[in-house]
């Protein structure tokens, strides 16, 4: 019975502090939820701006849009700083592995996320950066510094191809992890109808923009996998606390069958002694 007791108390402190998380996770949610929905607008008109910029020039190229023999890749990982989010950071991590087992080398990688840094740097993958604890508030010059990293890299003909993989929030209760190319861009994917002039030229304006547009990009992929880490934790706390009750009732339901035989056992004691010393 006092082992019992022990557990219940255990599971009602761990239920405590799940309903705690869930709580946090669920306001954090809505604050997530309400700045991805702000972000997307700005990415949506700067990719439409790009549209334009590219259909000026039917022999549009630049050295964001050559392609070459892709020897060395580049990978931008978002993942969580925390666990205890389900599958959240499992998910998007294990496709990142997944995208390049049929390569002869593996990928370079700019890690967002502790989750992130730690599982490829104990795979022994060059992490060429780390970026941690910075989804929650994100500041466009940290978006920036990632996009200026990895364009550099791709422009000095360290890598050919830049990746980045994040988590796409649909709702609370489903997020998909994503992959997309950001380097080189596929000029033929942005189709516009546009009567621009660009001075000095689209190329010029272009290379001018390519980057702020990267920043964007990953600024909108990194606010998607905050939100989308909150839901999923949320939801994973949620289980939990729900799993902690059912445990408790479980455990006490136990307890009172254990105490009843108890009772019972010392009332046949008493009921055997009384008896013996009657007769």
């Amino acid at each position: 019975m006092k082992a019992i007791k022990r557990r219940i108390k255990s599971v009602g402190s761990t239920k405590q502090i799940t309903n705690a998380m869930q709580l946090v996770a669920s306001s954090k949610l809505r604050k997530a939820k309400t700045r991805a929905e702000q972000t997307r607008p700005y990415f949506n008109e700067l990719y439409k701006t790009m549209c334009e910029i590219a259909s000026a020039n039917k022999d549009f190229s630049t050295v964001y849009t050559v392609k070459r023999e892709v020897k060395h890749k580049l990978f931008i990982v978002v993942a969580g700083d925390r666990g205890l989010a389900g599958g959240y950071n499992s998910n998007v991590l294990k496709m990142a592995a997944a995208a390049h087992e049929s390569d002869a080398e593996k990928p370079k990688i700019i890690a967002v996320g502790r989750k992130s840094a730690e599982y490829f740097q104990k795979r022994d993958y060059d992490v060429v950066a780390s970026f941690a604890n910075i989804a929650e508030d994100i500041k466009p010059n940290t978006a920036q510094d990632i996009a200026d990293l990895a364009i550099k890299m791709f422009a000095e003909g360290e890598v050919d191809e830049v990746h980045v993989f994040y988590t796409m929030f649909n709702s609370t209760l489903s997020q998909q992890p994503e992959t997309m190319k950001l380097l080189p861009l596929d000029t033929q994917k942005l189709e516009f109808d546009g009567n621009m002039t660009y001075d000095p030229s689209p190329e010029a304006v272009f290379n001018r923009i390519v980057p702020r547009f990267t920043a964007s990009l990953l600024m909108c992929a990194i606010v998607e996998s905050y939100a989308s880490e909150q839901g999923a934790r949320r939801t994973a706390m949620e289980a939990a606390t729900d799993n902690a009750d059912a445990m408790t009732e479980s455990l006490s339901l136990l307890y009172n069958r254990a105490r009843q035989a108890s009772i019972t056992t010392e009332i046949i004691d008493i009921v055997s002694g009384a008896s013996a010393q009657n007769s």
